[in-house]
């Protein structure tokens, strides 16, 4: 594309073979950091510096096209620099594509300007300059090169404009002496620079798209966590949680300079692996029955429907069997006439029955109570049954004998065997059974995070997920690894893990724990050699779990 403003007369930048040479290998070490540059401010910053070295520009900006949410485009201020005003301050801002400034009308129209001197731009021109900066910060605007930056396809995606290209680079411009130092950009580096532009534009291109990947995928994983949540509601912000507490510790290890972890550092990558697998560790409890999931208590709401029928049918016969009893006593006695003042064997019979019954009800809703409290996940822990343990132990003997006639008159147990050994459970909700499926989910996880095609520096996610209920001296589940066969990362998240789990206040089947009985218990677990004595140390001394604004409540408890 062809400049729309003469350039200033005069030959083209001579430059000698040598200085060709140099240029080209300037060139080429640019293009070669452009092609590994990973964050965009720095990318732009790297694109405007060398643009400037090369041409011996004084100033300069760059603006990337931005959509907008209502699909309309507009430039994104992103970097300005200033030899002469070092200190500019800088705020991004956006300015809408029009022709009418000039980095409006490159965007548009995909043409390089080239102006000697932007104060005296001839009239009838589409643009011309803004003069607020130079009135701000008295300064004076002359010599322009604005380029489109545009991708493979030839769409533009931003712009970048070189200011007062100076006939030597230790010079610091003035209005006073702008004219006289400053010349006009030559063919020669309007071509350069253009080159330098298009490369950039694919730098940039390539840069947004990895963002755009990063940011889809930061998508796909905090959907993947609501996935995970709705399922299992009891356990609502655990997996964000323990990424925050497992980052953390990621954080403060790396800043550790003494002690066994003093060479265990995480760069930016590989905290990024550390958070996702923290985030997705419990997304295979998607595979477990969500009956499961949402146990309560020890029996089911579905069971407990049915045991409430059963008491309701037991009463009713016990009701039916002495009405029964007293209709027969009354026709087998049909003769009998009560004297008033005097004793009837009859009517204490009577009233024996009436009074068995009662028992017997009595008995029943004892029973009854018995069931509610023992249904409770840490029913047979509390102080009340430990010191009542016979008495309990011998109700329950009895409830699991006691018998029901139905509704066709057979005799049925008023609890299952099943129901017995789920309410027998010493702590917790789930029986044996349950706990395997429950802890099914670790190789579901595995599996699914399997699939995922991870980058060559997120590749371990599964395998850190994987182990994140194993233990170090074997103990752990699902496959009972030992030691050095966990990975580090995953260490750092079963301490996480059990962290929250202790002091989470959503769980149903349990209270949380006070941060000080938490702190010896994960002590406890390192003194036995279950968890990593140096990781558990630094864990509870730097107190990571401040990043969940958990605090001690006096110094003892982080002893």
């Amino acid at each position: 594309m062809t400049s729309h403003v003469s350039h200033s007369s005069g030959s083209d930048l001579s430059v000698i073979s040598g200085d060709r040479i140099e240029l080209v290998e300037k060139l080429l070490s640019i293009g070669s950091a452009l092609s590994v540059a990973q964050d965009l401010e720095e990318l732009l910053a790297f694109i405007l510096t060398k643009s400037r070295e090369i041409t011996c520009s004084d100033a300069g900006s760059v603006f990337l096209v931005e959509r907008m949410d209502d699909d309309s485009t507009c430039l994104l201020f992103k970097v300005a620099q200033n030899d002469s005003i070092p200190h500019v301050p800088l705020r991004e801002f956006a300015i809408p594509i029009t022709p009418h400034s000039l980095a409006g009308y490159v965007a548009l129209t995909g043409r390089t300007l080239n102006i000697p001197d932007a104060q005296t731009i001839p009239p009838g021109l589409p643009y011309t300059l803004d003069r607020n900066f130079d009135q701000d910060f008295d300064y004076r605007t002359c010599s322009v090169l604005v380029l489109p930056m545009q991708d493979n396809t030839g769409e533009t995606i931003g712009v970048l404009q070189l200011i007062n290209r100076k006939i030597d680079a230790t010079i610091k411009l003035t209005p006073d002496n702008t004219l006289h130092v400053t010349q006009s950009y030559s063919v020669w580096e309007e071509r350069i620079v253009r080159s330098l532009a298009s490369q950039a534009a694919i730098s940039i291109e390539r840069n947004t798209l990895q963002n755009n990947i990063e940011h889809l995928f930061e998508g796909f994983v905090k959907a993947s966590v609501q996935v995970i949540e709705s399922r299992d509601p009891t356990t609502s912000g655990h997996s964000e949680r323990v990424a925050d507490l497992t980052v953390a510790l990621a954080h403060t290890i790396t800043d550790v300079n003494t002690g066994p972890l003093r060479h265990l550092q995480f760069d930016h990558r590989q905290i990024q692996e550390i958070r996702y697998a923290s985030l997705l560790h419990d997304f295979g409890k998607v595979g477990v029955p969500e009956a499961i999931l949402n146990k309560r208590k020890k029996l089911y709401p579905e069971q407990l429907a049915v045991i409430q029928q059963r008491f309701a049918v037991a009463q009713r016969t016990l009701q039916l069997e002495c009405a029964e009893a007293k209709y027969a006593y009354l026709v087998n006695h049909a003769s009998h006439q009560h004297l008033e003042g005097q004793t009837c064997s009859h009517c204490d019979y009577l009233q024996g029955l009436d009074q068995q019954l009662e028992r017997a009800i009595a008995t029943l809703h004892q029973y009854q109570a018995l069931l509610w409290e023992l249904n409770e996940p840490e029913a047979l822990s509390n102080k009340r049954f430990e010191a009542l343990a016979d008495d309990v132990l011998a109700d329950l003997t009895a409830l699991a004998e006691y018998k029901y006639r139905d509704v066709n008159g057979e005799l049925q147990p008023l609890l299952t065997p099943q129901e017995i050994e789920q309410l027998m459970l010493p702590t917790g909700n789930l029986t044996h059974r349950e706990w395997q499926v429950i802890q099914a989910h670790v190789t579901y996880s595995y599996e699914f995070l399997k699939q995922i095609p991870w980058t060559k520096q997120l590749k371990a996610v599964p395998i850190i997920a994987y182990g994140h209920h194993e233990k170090l001296d074997g103990s752990g589940y699902p496959q009972g690894l030992k030691g050095d066969q966990i990975p580090i990362q995953t260490q750092m998240m079963t301490i996480a893990d059990i962290y929250d789990a202790l002091t989470a206040a959503d769980r149903p089947y349990k209270r949380p724990l006070p941060l000080h009985i938490v702190v010896n218990v994960l002590g406890e677990e390192a003194d036995k050699g279950r968890l990593n004595f140096d990781l558990v140390q630094i864990f509870l001394q730097k107190q990571v779990y401040r990043v969940l604004g958990h605090g001690v409540s006096n110094p003892s408890d982080a002893a």
